[in-house]
């Protein structure tokens, strides 16, 4: 099964906020979330959460890496549910004091609150219209190891950088439950696979290898869906055909364009993004993401 919609999705687990850019919420004993979306969503997040959890808090926010769809309600989610501990890696940390960083994150959530406003699709009442917040990570993973939330509930961290430097990966083993996000790649409204390699594209291969070998009933990637039983085996088989596929595209076309990765990166949108109906990425944070998986490919052919 694929699920392409915010709401419950098997036992206690459900998709909260944006289907195409969610919070995930794991309803135990102990409550916990993956990933934080948007920073101006974040009263959405957090209605759907209560939704499920009633009066109980999640204990804890595990994050992926601090892109800002994937961290920028971590600040509001502090509020509401006080005392909250964030978990994300030693170089996501690093990342969030680098005023630079924040700069980037601010703006492009000011350019994606602008979307949001003007989108028939948002509830207006649940949108923030404050700037992006930073925030401090309160656990801090150095080195792989399995969390335990409770003695029915466990946490495997594991590191696959390849999408980022900062990437980590969770799995569930007690519910075999696999949230990697961006470092397994992200089929988009089109069923097109984005291969999400931004650092290093032999990681990201060596990380989609490592994820797909995992047992998992339940996968998570990024934005839009949420695959369950042998969807999950197909998603990954699928995932990995399109990261040597995407490589093939990206270089017969810098042979066509001589090397001109400006050109390059036109014309893969006019393949990858411009046929998306959406919902999508905002277009500045995809050209930024493109040319970036362009320009380490064109290294790679010096």
């Amino acid at each position: 099964m694929i699920v392409s919609t915010t709401g419950h999705v098997d036992r206690d687990f459900h998709v909260t906020g944006l289907a195409w850019s969610p919070a995930y919420l794991l309803n135990g004993a102990t409550p916990v979330l993956f990933e934080a979306g948007f920073y101006s969503m974040g009263p959405l997040y957090a209605r759907d959460i209560r939704e499920v959890t009633g009066t109980k808090d999640p204990s804890h926010l595990f994050l992926t890496h601090v892109h800002y769809d994937h961290c920028g309600a971590a600040a509001y989610f502090r509020k509401v549910f006080p005392g909250i501990t964030i978990c994300a890696s030693k170089r996501a940390s690093e990342i969030l004091r680098r005023p630079n960083a924040i700069e980037l994150m601010t703006s492009l959530s000011r350019n994606f609150t602008r979307l949001a406003e003007a989108s028939p699709d948002i509830d207006g009442s649940a949108i923030l219209h404050s700037s992006f917040e930073p925030f401090a990570i309160d656990r801090v993973f150095e080195s792989e190891q399995t969390f335990t939330i409770d003695p029915s509930l466990h946490v495997q961290v594991l590191f696959t950088p390849g999408h980022t430097r900062d990437m980590l990966s969770y799995y569930v083993p007690d519910r075999r439950i696999l949230i990697a996000t961006e470092s397994a790649g992200c089929r988009s409204q089109t069923g097109q696979i984005v291969s999400e390699f931004l650092v290093d594209f032999d990681a990201y291969i060596t990380s989609l290898k490592r994820l797909a070998a995992l047992d998992a009933d339940i996968f998570c990637q990024g934005h839009h869906f949420v695959y369950t039983g042998r969807d999950v085996r197909d998603f990954f088989d699928s995932s990995l055909e399109a990261a040597f596929s995407f490589r093939r595209r990206v270089m017969e076309l810098l042979a066509i364009e001589k090397e001109s990765v400006e050109r390059v990166v036109e014309r893969i949108k006019e393949e990858e993004y411009d046929p998306n109906p959406g919902p999508k990425q905002p277009e500045r944070a995809y050209l930024l993401n493109l040319k970036t998986r362009v320009a380490h490919l064109a290294g790679k052919t010096g």
